[in-house]
């Protein structure tokens, strides 16, 4: 019986009487979404806060992409982490190789394959204007919010520095002096429930409003350990996350809201599978080059102490807004700590040994058995004005404040002693952005941010002493054009420049070897786009090209002969792509959303060379040198950058009397052709990789309460989501199919 049947069963009691307490109710449909307005048969009005304001997405210019609620609840309805968001929007990517911590977030091919505790990353996750700067923060569970924006392309004028790429902001549910009370829950495959709750109103009338809101997710452990023999060993997890927010309007011009997140994760972190990857007999029509060693349910497992992930997190904000006549002035303070730890057996097992048949290509002659630890805190301040009224002038003038300090401490279980260094990281910007209507139809907008960034590193306790220090202090700027070519059709241009900070990376040293230092990215980015809405706002089509350079683009080398992860600045990477995003109410029952982008991307760098797999193939093998030991990289991919992504949703519904309907909704994401190291070889890329959902349901009461089965990855896809550089070929690989059934109501 698995390890995780009493913590399940614990959570779905202690949820459901909070449920019942509440009155069981929960969001339903994506047309009880707030920031959406619309007629009968036409589409949404989808509201962004790109600029730091509410607007309507098609007169910001800006690429992205907005997922709504009902878009949401189907991603997270098997229970799944913030990686479910791969492909939900054409360019966004999302991995880990630490479980349900530490995702990787990828916006036009721009990414970090960096797997260490301290990496950063050109993607920022803003949760409620707080941006989660540590890779941990980035995991904070996705529950009771309005939508999830995901802005394509640099963003560092008014969210600062490592946004190169683009940011996913969360935007929550906020309190409201209307009571409110929802919930759902769900039971699927693998014993997988997933549980969410709601509940808000008026504390004192007008004046105090409060929102409070939880989630459990868990599933019970499926995978076997085929070298101990233990079936049912491995993969279960209980993560629980709730959220309070107090509503303070003291006047008609002031207004406080004080926010507590929490998150407790008892779980798994990835599992890693060895020689799964090309050099056997690949498994027939898997374009993944997973070879016949491949077992979904099964691991062999010598170490790694069960691949246990724990984390906890805590988040407290305060932002007040006051109104003047003719501005706002904003205030936003935030504190959050993250602390866990997460162990795993990297090598997927002790080697061909294991496997059935004793196939496989490498062996790895002991086990690599590893856990690297956090203990995190970070604050933040920023202060801004901005303009409300409703002349051609706009404007926006602020200041920002970040700092954190945490120690990482990582264990190889085979060669003591633990290693724990520390990493600080200070710094503060001005910024400020100017809009103009120059006519009735073209508006100009231009911002510039100055941002002066530190960190310091040094070794706490098992190694020598190593500090190291690096800082920077870098402007970024963007101006754009936007213009109205009729009512109903726009068309903007953009130019952008925006920075990544200088990075340390110090996990080399628990394995005897020195920190290393990547100086700062710097991108300019290129992009043109079109806004419509066509056929009474029955059709929604956007779309943008883009060309960018990075100039010392930051990545990692990881593996090599010594397994070792390392920073790097290439001299260079191009980009260039497409992006399109549809919508189309074919008729006031049925809605299809369409996405699609190609990105193709280039490492500069004729003389790079990063080391390689002893085991492996390199694609060309002119490319190798040093005795067999490196590999150029020149004109190579970025790692973990399909060069086509998409995706696809379908919403039929049949009415049933006045306040009910029988619905369907489906979901599905591609991504392409995928190499994910920073050099090429025959086993360490992925083809193509596609995922669907599917929801049948019977909604009631104009959407008070609904009942539906779902399924998730439901033609179970083995997709390979990333991979370790080491001589047996070792990757990791996606969710299995779940398949469940629902209900969800409200009040």
């Amino acid at each position: 019986m698995s390890h995780h049947f009493a913590a399940i069963r614990a959570a779905w009691a202690g949820s459901t009487m909070l449920a019942a307490a509440i009155g069981f109710a929960a969001p339903v449909a994506a047309q009880d979404n707030a920031s959406a307005e619309q007629a009968d048969g036409q589409l949404a009005t989808i509201i962004v806060t790109a600029n730091r304001r509410a607007e309507n997405l098609q007169d910001v210019p800006v690429s992205a992409d907005i997922l709504d609620q009902e878009r949401i609840s189907a991603v997270f309805s098997a229970a799944g982490d913030i990686t479910a968001l791969a492909g939900t929007a054409p360019g966004l990517n999302v991995e880990s190789s630490n479980g349900r911590a530490a995702p990787r977030f990828y916006i036009r091919g721009l990414g970090n394959t960096d797997f260490d505790l301290a990496a950063s990353q050109p993607v920022s996750v803003i949760l409620d204007d707080v941006v989660l700067e540590n890779v941990t923060l980035k995991s904070f569970p996705i529950f009771d919010v309005e939508r999830v924006e995901v802005l394509r392309g640099p963003q560092g004028t008014l969210f600062g520095r490592n946004t190169p790429a683009g940011i996913v902001k969360v935007e929550s549910i906020k309190p409201s002096h209307d009571f409110s009370a929802s919930a759902s829950a769900s039971y699927g495959s693998f014993d997988t429930i997933a549980i969410n709750a709601a509940v808000g109103g008026s504390l004192a009338k007008d004046v105090l409003a409060v929102r409070i809101a939880g989630q459990v997710q868990s599933r019970s452990d499926w995978i076997d350990n085929g070298f101990t023999g233990e079936n049912n060993a491995l993969g279960g997890y209980t993560d629980f996350a709730a959220r309070g927010q107090l509503l303070f309007t003291p006047g008609e011009r002031a207004s406080i809201l004080a926010s507590v997140n929490y998150r407790d994760l008892d779980g798994s972190s990835t599992f890693f599978r060895a020689n799964v990857l090309g050099t056997t007999t690949a498994q027939p029509n898997n374009t993944n080059k997973l070879n016949n060693n491949y077992d979904r349910n099964t691991v062999f497992y010598d170490a790694g102490g069960g691949n246990v992930g724990k984390y906890k997190q805590f988040g407290a904000s305060v932002t007040g807004t006051y109104e003047f006549d003719g501005a706002t002035l904003t205030s936003i303070t935030s504190y959050w700590s993250s602390e866990g730890r997460s162990r795993g057996d990297i090598d997927g097992g002790f080697g061909a040994v294991f496997l059935p048949g004793g196939g496989g290509p490498g062996l790895i002659p002991f086990p690599s058995d590893t856990q690297d630890s956090l203990d995190l805190e970070q604050t933040t301040q920023e202060v801004r004005l901005a303009s409300t009224g409703d002349g051609p002038l706009s404007w926006q003038v602020g200041g920002f404040y970040f700092e954190s300090d945490f120690d990482v401490t990582t264990v190889g279980f085979t060669f003591p002693p633990p290693v724990t260094v520390n990493h600080t990281n200070e710094a503060w910007a001005l910024f400020g952005q100017v809009g103009y209507q120059l006519t009735e139809k073209v508006r100009v907008t231009g911002g510039i941010r100055y941002t002066d960034d530190q960190k310091d590193f040094f070794v706490r306790s098992g190694a020598a002493p190593q500090p190291r220090s690096v800082g920077d202090k870098q402007f970024d700027w963007d101006v754009s054009i936007f213009g109205e070519v009729s009512d109903d059709a726009s068309v903007y241009a953009k130019i952008a420049n925006s920075f990544r900070g200088p990075t340390i990376q110090g996990r080399d040293v628990a394995f005897f070897n020195p920190p290393s230092v990547a100086q700062s990215e710097n991108i300019t980015s290129y992009e043109v786009g079109f806004k419509s809405e066509l056929a009474d706002r029955r059709v929604r089509l956007n779309g943008a090209a883009y060309y960018y350079t990075v100039e010392d683009p930051q990545f990692t080398a990881v593996g090599g002969a010594g397994n070792l992860v390392q920073l790097i600045n290439a001299n260079k990477g191009e980009a260039w792509g497409l992006e399109f995003d549809g919508a189309f109410q074919v008729t006031p029952q049925f809605l299809v959303t369409l996405g699609a982008a190609y990105n193709n991307t280039a490492i500069k760098d004729s003389a790079l060379a990063v080391g390689i797999c002893a085991q492996c193939t390199v694609t060309d093998p002119t490319r190798v040198i040093g005795g067999s030991t490196r590999a150029l990289i020149n004109n190579n991919p970025f790692p973990n950058a399909p060069q086509w992504s998409g995706d696809f949703t379908a919403r039929y519904s049949i009415p049933v009397g006045n306040s009910a309907e029988f619905f369907i909704f489906t979901d599905w994401v591609y991504l392409g052709e995928t190499n994910f190291l920073l050099y090429e070889s025959e086993e360490f890329n992925a083809k193509s990789r596609f995922e669907g959902g599917l929801k049948v349901g019977y909604s009631g009461g104009n959407g008070d309460w609904e009942v539906a089965v779902f399924a998730r990855n439901i033609t179970d896809e083995d997709n390979v989501l990333g991979v370790v550089d080491f001589n047996n070929n070792t990757a990791f690989v996606n969710e299995p199919r779940v398949i469940g059934a629902m209900f969800a109501i409200k009040y």
